[in-house]
């Protein structure tokens, strides 16, 4: 038997971090060889810390999990906060990873690195092809950093750092916040709370014409771990030094209108959709090529509509346990 890698996973109690360790479990790894902390025993925005973090503790791989999110109203109300703040994590991750010898590590970004008008299905070779989405470019231009940092890396030091950049995601572990969740989440809290309350309609941001593809939250997991584990060699044939993120997608989409709709009948709520369009639309459509993951072994297997209700079911449990506290 082979001895077990040491694995950090940085923002391991965020929706994707989670689901990241939820997925190592299944696969057998121990417990024992993962090293977690959350934001108040590690502040990774703190050189510093970082630092003594990664001397003392010395892991062989890393998951790059820890980020600022949020939706649109989030992303135009704090934009220096998530350009700063992820900028500062990605780089005392990525840095500190390299003094202390680690040789793997997966960073994991995001969709919106890509133009707003770009190609649709959208291939890896769009990005830095044209203007970001005006609504989210702050944390779109932090995680483009953070792939050209894996990429410095690699081509300074030889060290072996790679990207993913999921679409969309959702599942367990999101953040069901009126505010600063993104659409899936955001949808099932208010369908939620306007059939408690027994509301005639609910009022959605937009026009409801964009299309966005989702994702479930562990099928993202296991992709991350698939190319986490992936061999080098097979890793560096199907990717470029300077171009070699992957997408991780469910291959379709809908408008935000239809899934509004099956969000509705998910959630049991019988009023009326409005929609509001005085309010941003974001980019018109966002759906990525995921064909070079599935091209090395990798495809996802949970359908919208059942990761919808695993996904309402975790909002009933976060509900009750919030209002139990």
């Amino acid at each position: 038997m082979t001895k077990s890698p040491k694995i950090y996973v940085a923002g391991h109690r965020g929706m994707v971090g989670s689901a990241i360790v939820r997925y190592l479990l299944a696969c057998g790894y121990s417990e024992l060889s993962m090293v977690t902390r959350n934001r108040s025993e590690l502040d990774l925005t703190n050189q510093v810390a970082a630092q003594e973090f990664f001397a003392k503790e010395k892991p062989d791989q890393v998951y790059l999990a820890a980020a600022k999110v949020g939706g649109i109203y989030a992303n135009n109300t704090y934009p220096a906060e998530f350009l700063y703040e992820n900028m500062v994590i990605e780089a005392n991750v990525i840095h500190e990873a390299w003094r202390s010898g680690v040789q793997k590590l997966l960073f994991l970004g995001s969709s919106c690195i890509y133009p707003r008008m770009a190609k649709q299905p959208i291939t890896e070779d769009a990005l830095l092809t044209g203007k970001l989405e005006a609504t989210n470019e702050p944390y779109a231009l932090a995680k483009i950093a953070g792939i050209k940092l894996c990429e410095s890396y690699n081509r300074q030091y030889g060290t072996d750092y790679r990207s993913v950049m999921p679409t969309n995601l959702y599942g367990i572990g999101d953040n069901y916040s009126s505010e600063n969740s993104h659409v899936i989440p955001a949808l099932i809290s208010r369908f939620h709370n306007a059939k408690v309350v027994h509301a005639p309609s609910v009022t959605i941001w937009g026009s409801g014409k964009p299309k966005r593809e989702f994702l479930n939250v562990d099928d993202m997991a296991a992709a991350s771990v698939h190319i986490m584990n992936l061999d080098k060699q097979i890793y560096d044939e199907h990717t470029q030094p300077m171009l070699s993120h992957i997408n991780v997608g469910s291959g379709s989409d809908m408008s935000i209108k239809e899934l509004a709709e099956t969000i509705r009948e998910v959630v049991g709520y019988s009023g009326k959709i409005e929609y509001d369009a005085t309010k941003p639309d974001g980019t018109p459509r966002k759906l990525m090529d995921s064909s070079l993951i599935r091209s090395l072994g990798w495809n996802p297997k949970i359908e919208l509509k059942e990761g919808l209700k695993i996904a309402y079911n975790d909002f009933l449990q976060s509900a009750y346990t919030a209002a139990s506290i």
